[in-house]
């Protein structure tokens, strides 16, 4: 074997010709200044549905973005054959800042994170009054992580020819949600669509809700022109509906405001692993002047929190300290409690 000093001259080294004639390698990746933007719709088993400009591309995450997935929601950059024509695929070589992000996991102990959509401005959560019966602890979880994923909540009571809204009003009353009340005639009629779309003009909205209460009716009833999806039924033994829709899908809004609603598939759980509840109290920005003499890594529910005698004084509402205290205390509680 030859052996070399530290003085060798680069003509003395063997090199190893290139019998293919190509190019080697590099890691220097193209920038794609001119890639185009577009908006993706859908996802599904890889494959991508975008909007770019007027055109829905279909297309594939490029290897260069190794794990980071896009979702429904997402801002992203495209290359190649973005005609839009049958059998094309594009590819997605860049997903954009986001602005916002709803996630979840399947329970309290999972580590793996589920993220729902990015970029909404806000999260309608569905509950039905009755038949389903409402589940409050699952309001609250959807709560929290709209508050942690700087999402603006939207409360959408249905079935209200069922049951009164008034204990569930009530209830969050302190949160200062904009919520809308509906039947299942105005369902029927398209008056609900009417009352709700006035809180979704110009804005992206995720739909969200579990199985039965309503949540796709009132999206096909929002997006007429999407009628592919059929919805279910209420079982009548356990209370749970069909799943109707099963990946997240972005739909355009009819209107001069213009807008989007998200329909997401219906949950029967949310977990909140993944939530730090130091972000939540920042959903409640008149209690956050009160959290300057709290403990370091104070969770603003434990004995020593200085908000219980900040409130005392008089400078917030007692109602929206319990409102905070029971959104944290959502994770050590079971959705149907």
């Amino acid at each position: 074997m030859r052996r070399y000093g530290k003085h060798t001259d680069e003509d003395d080294i063997r090199s190893r010709p290139n019998r293919k004639g190509n190019r080697p390698r590099t890691h220097i990746r193209p920038k794609h200044e001119d890639a185009a933007q577009g908006l993706v719709l859908t996802v599904d088993r890889g494959r991508l549905t975008c909007l770019v400009e007027d055109r829905i591309v279909l297309a594939m995450k490029a290897r260069e973005l190794g794990r980071k997935a896009a979702v429904v929601g997402d801002r992203v950059a495209l290359v190649g054959d973005l005609s839009g024509k049958k059998d094309t695929l594009a590819r997605i070589v860049r997903i954009e800042e986001r602005v916002s992000l709803l996630r979840r996991t399947a329970d309290d102990d999972d580590p793996y994170e589920r993220v729902v959509v990015a970029n909404a401005d806000q999260l309608a959560i569905v509950t039905a009054l009755a038949d389903p019966e409402p589940r409050p602890r699952l309001i609250d979880r959807c709560l929290v992580a709209a508050f942690d994923g700087g999402l603006t909540p939207l409360l959408v009571m249905t079935k209200s020819d069922l049951a009164p809204p008034d204990e569930l009003l009530e209830l969050y009353g302190a949160l200062d949600i904009p919520y809308v009340v509906t039947s299942r005639e105005e369902l029927e009629n398209g008056a609900a669509a009417d009352l709700v779309r006035e809180h979704l003009d110009g804005k992206i909205t995720a739909f969200v809700g579990h199985s039965g209460v309503g949540k796709t009716t009132l999206v096909n009833t929002l997006v007429p022109k999407d009628r592919r999806r059929v919805t279910g039924h209420v079982n009548a033994v356990t209370g749970r509906g069909r799943h109707t829709t099963t990946s997240a899908l972005a739909l355009p809004l009819s209107s001069a405001e213009g807008g989007w609603v998200v329909d997401t598939p219906g949950v029967r759980s949310f977990g909140l692993a993944h939530i730090d509840p130091s972000r939540v109290i920042n959903a409640f920005p008149d209690l956050v002047p009160g959290t300057e003499g709290c403990p370091r890594a104070c969770s603003h529910d434990e004995p020593d929190c200085a908000l219980d005698a900040w409130v005392a004084e008089g400078h917030a509402d007692p109602a929206r300290l319990y409102s905070l205290r029971r959104l944290l205390s959502t994770r050590e509680r079971k959705e149907g409690d």
